[in-house]
């Protein structure tokens, strides 16, 4: 039986285990430049001396104004690559793979001074109404994100993942809340989300795969569910994604007090019903936090690879505890064997 600890491969990605850093975005951009700097590196590489098999770099954007905040990472010129490939060389040397998300906030980026959407739409009140995306502005946004795929790979990336859930533009373009067009993309909702595919897949190479990261229900009056992004997550399997990230909302709020998210495990149904529909693999997130949690995932057989966010905020090395705990070898960095039982070390 497969647990957490099982080899994983897709195309030409190897991973030690099946264990994912998501992204999450840091917020921590201090020239507003969209470079990543010291505090990216001692993040990312730290999880990977923890034993994470997949890291994925959080949210970077593929233009200035496409960003949550200015605080955040961008691909959007040549200068953004050399300090990621900073970092992922680095992850390297530990056992980690890296993937990036390729993304643009659309109507959420909140420091844009005019946000651009699909639709001129508030995301609410307190937000800016957007400019809606004419369809020639709407390809050049395709090829930026080709650009940024582009130099992706030129930084060393071993995986690619499209955002396309969590209201950002690919979600809003999709969603039928958010996409009132009447021209081709508003004729068919997947047909931005397929151009961005098709876009990125042209510069990556044959054997490296693209990560699809979709919300599968909305949380919010009239959403759509899982029925839809099963069609969905189909149209974007067709285009060329390999694997599919679940989430969910980011239409709506995901409020603390007995709504969606309190409780362990909550999107895990929807990850095994879009494995199941697809036939394709999927990574689960959503409050995983328990070791034993994670690794009946898998053992289930209800995904293929698990996201452990928060979790590995309180403790990068969160893989490491989890060998402790589910008696799994694993390989340590040497100066750290010392404080692991000898149970779990890989010799």
């Amino acid at each position: 039986m497969k647990d957490l600890f099982t080899p994983y491969k897709m195309k030409g990605l190897e991973l030690r285990n099946r264990i994912v850093l998501p992204p999450m975005c840091q917020y921590s951009v201090e020239k507003k430049d969209g470079i990543a700097n010291e505090w990216h590196y001692m993040h990312y590489v730290s999880r990977a001396i923890g034993g994470v098999g997949l890291i994925i770099i959080e949210m970077t954007d593929v233009e200035p104004d496409g960003r949550i905040s200015d605080y955040d990472l961008g691909l959007w010129c040549d200068e953004q690559i050399e300090p990621l490939k900073k970092i992922v060389d680095e992850c390297h040397k530990y056992g980690a793979k890296v993937a990036i998300q390729i993304a643009h906030a659309g109507r959420k980026a909140e420091d844009a001074e005019i946000p651009v959407a699909p639709s001129p739409i508030q995301f609410d009140d307190k937000s800016k109404t957007p400019k809606e995306l004419s369809t020639e502005e709407v390809k050049e946004i395709v090829d930026k994100f080709r650009l940024s795929v582009k130099r992706a790979i030129k930084a060393g990336f071993d995986a690619i993942e499209i955002h396309g859930a969590h209201g950002y533009l690919i979600h809003q373009f999709h969603s039928p809340l958010t996409n009132k067009r009447s021209d081709e993309y508003g004729k068919d909702l997947t047909k931005f989300g397929v151009d961005i595919i098709k876009a990125a897949k042209s510069e990556m190479p044959k054997d490296m795969p693209l990560i699809m990261r979709i919300s599968a229900v909305e949380y919010v009056e009239n959403g759509y569910g899982i029925e839809t992004s099963i069609k969905l997550s189909k149209a974007y399997k067709e285009a060329g994604a390999d694997i599919f990230h679940i989430s969910a909302g980011g239409e709506g709020k995901i409020a603390a007090a007995g709504k969606p998210g309190t409780h362990a495990a909550y999107q895990v149904p929807y990850a095994k019903a879009i494995k199941e529909a697809l036939n394709a693999d999927v990574i689960a997130v959503g409050r995983l936090d328990e070791p034993e949690l994670a690794n009946a995932v898998i053992g289930n057989e209800e995904a293929d690879l698990v996201a452990v966010g928060r979790a590995m905020f309180r403790n990068p090395y969160w893989p490491l505890e989890a060998a402790i705990k589910l008696n799994k070898k694993v390989d340590l960095p040497r100066q750290y064997e010392l404080g692991f039982p000898r149970n779990i070390l890989n010799k």
